[in-house]
């Protein structure tokens, strides 16, 4: 944490690291980015060696937390003094996130740091933060979810955040239930897992002295939202954002919380959905959501191309952000609602498929903890579904089968069921359905 703040106050750039990375992943961001300092700690060094000098050819120092007091004492770095420190402007460059990766290689998205601030105003602003709040963060800080949503707009409220290295069910139960904390971010996964270890004891768990939990990075399902409230006493506030822009839409934090929707834009935020053409569709039907505002990032790094495919203009010249998320929004009260990413809708028989509405109706099947559907080739209808399903108990593949035919349209039915022991997924709980067995 002390890193990231003095870096950004240097005017230099940071480029957080996901620690379960290895050999590939970490050289693709070492050549992509060619950092030239290194701060790591001892546990990363047997994956950095097998990266090689190659790799590693542009960092010229590489700095071990564990000695970092020494590295400071002895002056090492160039001693500066603050009032020397170059002007920063809103426009420079401040962060080099690398992207999640679900589909392929990860691309670093250029944040400035008026990216970030407009990120932190709104959220300050649509959440009631204060300096009296204590947020107790579990998420990784490699994540724009733990970096920024969590420890950053934390501690532009003035709030103390008390930070866990790993997530685990006990310690967090603990010190959710003590009533010193006010505020808790976690991915569905974590959720879910919350749920699981109070459900094999006898202890209760209400929480309603605590101010705002909050859920994202990946879709949160109805029964985890509706079980939560049920257990606890708390309303789960499910909101939407990416890498690539920081916080886009949120539930109310004063107002109703639907669950299965990621509510309305956030403050200095808009948002729209085009049709395969780029033409703004009828309110509440389907299409691609696309957003832009203060938050929007600068662009890929080293990928103009890639940056150009991302954006689009509208009649006005506006630039907005092609997310690459299916959307609707309901004409009554503004809603979204996300039906997964663009590359993933499957097209049978002329017919579109969004994914998320099958997962959901086959995670409300008894039994059936988590779900992925995904599109195979077909010579008959171009496309067919297929499920890949986790399981707590055998159930016969007929009854689930027509308990889909109950629910949704027979074209929409996936024309296979596979269980698998868990489903793929990052550090962030995204299903990676790239990773699923073919």
């Amino acid at each position: 944490m002390i890193a990231y703040l003095a870096t950004l106050r240097l005017g230099a750039i940071v480029v957080p690291m996901n620690l379960a990375y290895r050999q590939r992943e970490i050289e693709h961001m070492l050549s992509d980015a060619e950092p030239r300092l290194m701060v790591t700690e001892e546990a990363q060094l047997e994956v950095l060696s097998e990266v090689g000098e190659d790799g590693l050819s542009t960092v010229e120092e590489l700095v071990l937390v564990e000695g970092l007091d020494r590295w400071l004492a002895d002056g090492t770095p160039t001693s500066t003094s603050p009032s020397a420190h170059r002007p920063i402007a809103g426009s420079d460059l401040a962060l080099l996130m690398y992207t999640s990766g679900t589909t392929g290689p990860s691309k670093g998205a250029r944040l400035t740091h008026d990216n970030i601030l407009a990120t932190v105003t709104g959220l300050l602003a649509a959440w009631d933060w204060s300096d009296q709040d204590t947020l107790l963060l579990t998420l990784p800080l490699f994540h724009t979810h733990g970096l920024i949503v969590g420890l950053t707009t934390a501690l532009a409220a003035g709030a103390t955040v008390r930070l866990h290295r790993k997530f685990e069910p006990t310690a967090v139960w603990a010190e959710l239930l003590s009533g010193e904390v006010d505020l808790f971010f976690g991915v569905p996964t974590l959720y879910r897992r919350l749920l699981d270890h109070a459900a094999g004891h006898r202890a209760r768990y209400d929480l309603r002295h605590m101010r705002l939990l909050c859920s994202g990075s990946a879709p949160l399902s109805a029964d985890v939202h509706e079980t939560f409230r049920s257990v606890t006493g708390q309303t789960l506030l499910e909101r939407y954002g990416m890498t690539e822009t920081g916080m886009n839409l949120s539930n109310p934090y004063a107002g109703e919380r639907r669950p299965g929707t990621v509510g309305t834009p956030l403050p200095g935020v808009s948002a729209r959905i085009v049709d395969a053409e780029g033409c703004r569709v009828v309110e509440g039907e389907q299409g691609e959501l696309e957003v832009r505002g203060g938050n929007v990032f600068d662009g890929y790094w080293r990928a103009p191309e890639k940056t150009r495919e991302s954006f689009t203009s509208d009649e006005s010249g506006q630039r907005w952000f092609c997310t690459g998320d299916l959307a609707r929004c309901d004409p009554d009260n503004g809603y979204f609602t996300l039906l997964g990413r663009s590359t993933e809708l499957i097209i049978s028989g002329g017919y579109n498929i969004y994914p998320r509405e099958v997962e959901e109706v086959l995670c409300a099947f008894p039994g059936i903890t988590e779900a992925a559907v995904v599109g195979v080739p077909s010579e008959e209808w171009g496309e067919v579904g297929i499920a890949y399903v986790v399981c707590t108990s055998s159930f016969a593949r007929d009854d689930l089968l027509a308990f889909c035919r109950r629910h949704i349209a027979a074209f929409k039915v996936p024309k296979e069921i596979r269980p698998i022991e868990a489903l793929p997924r990052n550090a962030l709980g995204k299903v990676q359905k790239h990773r699923l067995p073919q």
